[in-house]
């Protein structure tokens, strides 16, 4: 095993990223999805001595990671990133200048086999960020009729097979508990015959139950107008999806915030009468280069948003 835990993840658009924050000497920033700390160092590097960075995550393993740094300027909080306003009530601290979401799984998640994130290990069905509470992909699997397997499948995972896969879920556990990732793996090979090139039948499969278990979609959209409200006039929200699902979230919130808010339906009302938006986009969508994609190929789907509170 790799002595050191952050060389074992790659973080995604880094650089530009942290350039995204507009970091000031003095400033307080949040990194709402620490990992393995390749954000947070960064973030650290460019602030003063007075500067100050609340990072969270919602997986142990990374928070005994982060236990590394020992810089007095980073606060480390076991923490999902929609307790933002809690976890900074907590801390003393009413505004920010700045937050960075990296959303999804890392690479230690999927390449740890017993999180039982991937089918490329043979391992319990997990699939819980945090392991310390929730209920695991198993439990999920043994309890849900195949109405709710078949909703989670084709909505989280975009799977145009989950009628039948939901089907062949319910009929296998009655003869035995689907409790590893092999047995869920073998069992939508079998049912999904067709998939794009270079991807494995379970991909979908695998990314819908994570989600699930995970409420990685919830969370993210409590998260936002939580992070709207704690940043300060002229603080940076940069956010970097890894696929539609999550991204479309992303978009709506910003294009929202960023537009001044409608008054109700018949009620005359002058443009200039209207509120101020809250949010100002910054800059287009960035996405990785080829030089990054080829040194890191889950960074191919990435994209970072960024706006500025107004």
């Amino acid at each position: 095993m790799n002595a050191n835990p952050s060389a074992q993840h790659q973080p995604v658009l880094l650089a530009e990223a942290v350039a995204a924050l507009a970091i000031r000497l003095d400033g307080i920033y949040v990194d709402g999805t620490f990992g393995r700390g390749g954000h947070s160092r960064a973030i650290l590097e460019r602030l003063g001595p007075t500067g100050r960075l609340v990072a969270l995550d919602r997986d142990p393993q990374a928070i005994d990671a982060g236990r590394e740094i020992a810089d007095p300027r980073l606060m480390l909080v076991h923490a999902a990133f929609s307790r933002l306003g809690e976890v900074l009530d907590a801390l003393d601290v009413d505004r920010v200048d700045g937050v960075l979401l990296d959303l999804g799984v890392s690479s230690p998640q999927l390449d740890e086999p017993l999180r039982g994130m991937s089918f490329r290990f043979d391992a319990p069905l997990d699939m819980r960020m945090d392991t310390t509470q929730g209920e695991t992909a198993a439990e999920f699997l043994a309890r849900a009729d195949q109405s709710e397997i078949e909703e989670v499948i084709r909505e989280y995972g975009e799977e145009r097979f989950a009628h039948a896969l939901a089907k062949a879920i319910v009929a296998a556990r009655q003869q035995r508990r689907i409790s590893s990732t092999g047995q869920l793996a073998a069992l939508v090979a079998q049912v999904v015959r067709t998939r794009e090139a270079n991807q494995h039948p379970a991909t979908r499969t695998f990314q819908a139950l994570r989600i699930h278990v995970n409420r990685e979609l919830e969370e993210l959209t409590l998260a936002l107008p939580e992070v709207l409200g704690r940043l300060r006039p002229g603080g940076r929200l940069a956010v970097i999806s890894f696929h539609s699902l999550e991204d479309r979230i992303v978009k709506r919130f910003l294009r929202s915030a960023a537009q001044p808010p409608q008054p109700p339906k018949g009620v005359p009302v002058r443009a200039a009468d209207l509120p101020a938006p809250s949010l100002r986009l910054i800059g287009k969508p960035i996405r990785p280069g080829d030089a990054e994609i080829a040194r890191n190929p889950r960074a191919r789907s990435a994209v970072l948003r960024v706006a500025e509170k107004l």
